[in-house]
């Protein structure tokens, strides 16, 4: 049985910084995913994508933010449960949470902290018949390591941002890039739209739009697709990867059946005060999370986070009274033994 103050289901960048917020409070974590490391999307799915709205990093990729985070969160050694999904949640006689796994491992604690992004993912894959026979053969719904592309040819499909990001950025990697989608508007952000345009007019991208890929050619590898284009016909392309990015299908798994208030495959949590759900002790934040005027950005999750700890440490500790301290005044000190003393600045001052 692991025994912790905050449980924590989801090792993503939202569920890291709650150990951090949860140390300042001298609480102790532990954390469940069900990916075999810690990251969520950020490790799983684009590691290697920049991300520009995290605070004080102007551009940084999705692999150094989870690096980041888990160097900030070691003074304060939280504990893992890696490569296994929360299966079951049960409510104690004590008032506490037992939660277990699919392969049996039990935690038990006080509060739950559901920061698990918005569950489980499948990709959304085009009705093209043998696509599967083409799969890790040149057809990928996910592009993990974009050095695979380099000097490749590379046909992408959709028109969100998913799509046009990585549109942008194989540019400048793979020898020809290929843009497919449907519609002459796109759903991503208009910066993104308008770079692509850019990209094409200087030849840097092929765009065809009012297009769809309905075919897949090749033997153990994948070498061209078929395209129907609305008023030219036929198109085929030689290529060595199609990467179809029309988004993943989110699921919230075994969560769904834990009695939480489900709206929209997310759940409703309070938020005008401290993100808890319909039951008491157990937190959802995160994009897991929905409430008036949510924003699924990983900022929205760190601020949830740090609000959620605070609430959490009143229901672990009622008796007691938590006066806050900025870390430029009192520092950081982990459960390590470690401190990161606040620096004292002397200011002098001219009369």
């Amino acid at each position: 049985m692991i025994k912790t103050d905050i449980l924590i289901i989801g090792a993503g960048p939202t569920g890291l910084f709650t150990v951090f917020e949860a140390g300042l409070l001298k609480l102790k974590t532990h954390l469940i995913d069900a990916l075999p490391q810690p990251g969520g999307q950020c490790s799983e799915i684009y590691p290697k994508k920049p991300i520009y709205d995290i605070p004080g990093f102007p551009e940084i990729l999705a692999g150094q933010l989870v690096d980041n985070l888990m160097e900030q969160i070691k003074p304060f050694n939280p504990g893992f449960t890696l490569g296994e999904r929360a299966e079951t949640i049960e409510k104690l006689e004590d008032d506490t949470f037992l939660v277990t796994t699919n392969k049996g491992t039990q935690h038990n604690a006080p509060v739950i902290a559901i920061a698990g992004g918005l569950g489980s993912f499948e990709p959304r894959k085009p009705p093209i018949p043998n696509i599967q026979d083409f799969e890790d053969k040149g057809v990928a719904y996910i592009i993990r390591d974009p050095e695979v592309y380099r000097d490749k040819r590379v046909v992408i499909a959709g028109g969100g941002d998913s799509a046009l990001d990585w549109t942008i950025f194989l540019a400048d990697v793979a020898s020809e890039v290929t843009l497919v989608h449907r519609r002459n508007e796109f759903r991503g952000a208009l910066d993104s739209v308008e770079q692509v345009g850019e990209l094409s007019k200087l030849g840097k991208v092929n765009l065809i739009t009012e297009a769809e890929v309905k075919e897949l050619e090749g033997g153990d590898h994948l070498t061209a697709v078929g395209i129907k284009h609305k008023t030219k016909g036929d198109i085929r392309l030689e290529t060595d990867y199609f990467i179809p990015l029309f988004g993943l299908s989110p699921k919230l798994g075994p969560m769904a059946n834990w009695g939480l208030e489900i709206e929209k495959n997310a759940i409703k949590v309070d938020n005008s005060y401290d993100y808890q759900t319909n039951i008491p002790g157990i937190y959802a934040i995160g994009d897991v999370n929905t409430y008036k005027g949510k924003l699924k950005l990983i900022l929205s999750g760190f601020h949830e986070a740090a609000i959620m700890c605070q609430s959490a440490y009143q229901r672990i500790h009622p008796d007691k009274k938590y006066v806050m301290k900025y870390t430029t005044v009192g520092g950081v000190e982990g459960f390590d033994g470690t401190k990161k003393e606040a620096k004292k600045e002397v200011v002098k001052a001219i009369i």
